[in-house]
């Protein structure tokens, strides 16, 4: 049996949105105790009533829903999964409740309607943008741009792994504990600086899937031992 009593508790910002309950699921069944944030108080529990129709009754008892302040509040460790367009607006207003956190940023630049096209922010990525707004009191990582949420709504094996950037080698070790609870292969990818590719790479996979006619085109490295 896996010990989860001490395990940190994980508050996904934007967890009403579909990427934020694919990856609140995933850390439910491993055993965290997960907060889903919203705006509103009303729509993160309405997203816990239709994760909890997939859950067990031991895994219901870890997950919550409540305000985005509350949530970042008490927890460890917060996840950001929000629009673009909101992702500057939502960090400086919880900029108090993040510090001396991590925050593992899965935003990526997509300007709508040219989506399968790369977009790059003044800063160099979203995830840089995070740390230059948030300051050195948070520990931002980058990870899961590239897994889509059918994916991780269901029970399969993941073929797809994770690049996972951070300011330091400490905090990448964070996102990739993450990414292994969540059932996937992640890969340290280095400096924050580095994030550029992963969200890049986003715009890429939207178009294969537009040509294929499919929705979870994923990335896999290759060639190289893996655990």
């Amino acid at each position: 049996m896996t010990e989860t009593s001490n395990l940190e508790t994980i508050a996904v910002i934007g967890g009403t949105g579909k990427e934020g309950k694919g990856l609140a699921f995933r850390w439910v069944k491993a055993g965290y105790p997960v907060i889903i944030g919203s705006r509103s108080t009303e729509k993160a529990r309405a997203a816990v009533a239709e994760l909890e129709e997939r859950l067990s009754d031991e895994e219901k008892a870890r997950l919550t829903g409540m305000e985005n302040s509350d949530a970042v509040r008490k927890a460890q460790i917060a996840v950001l999964t929000v629009p673009y367009e909101f992702h500057k607006s939502i960090l400086q207003s919880l900029k108090a409740e993040l510090s001396g956190k991590y925050l593992i940023d899965v935003t990526v630049p997509l300007v709508p309607p040219k989506v399968s096209t790369v977009q790059v922010p003044p800063e160099g990525s979203a995830a840089l943008q995070a740390q230059l707004l948030l300051g050195d009191s948070v520990s931002v990582i980058s990870a899961f741009q590239n897994i889509s949420f059918e994916l991780l709504l269901s029970d399969e094996k993941i073929n797809c792994d994770v690049l996972v950037c951070g300011k330091d080698g400490e905090s990448r070790q964070v996102g990739l504990k993450l990414v292994k609870a969540a059932g996937l292969t992640g890969w340290d990818a280095g400096p924050l600086e580095n994030s550029i590719v992963a969200e890049g790479f986003t715009s890429v996979l939207i178009r294969i899937n537009k040509q294929a006619g499919t929705k979870s085109a994923g990335i896999q490295i290759t060639n190289v031992p893996r655990d």
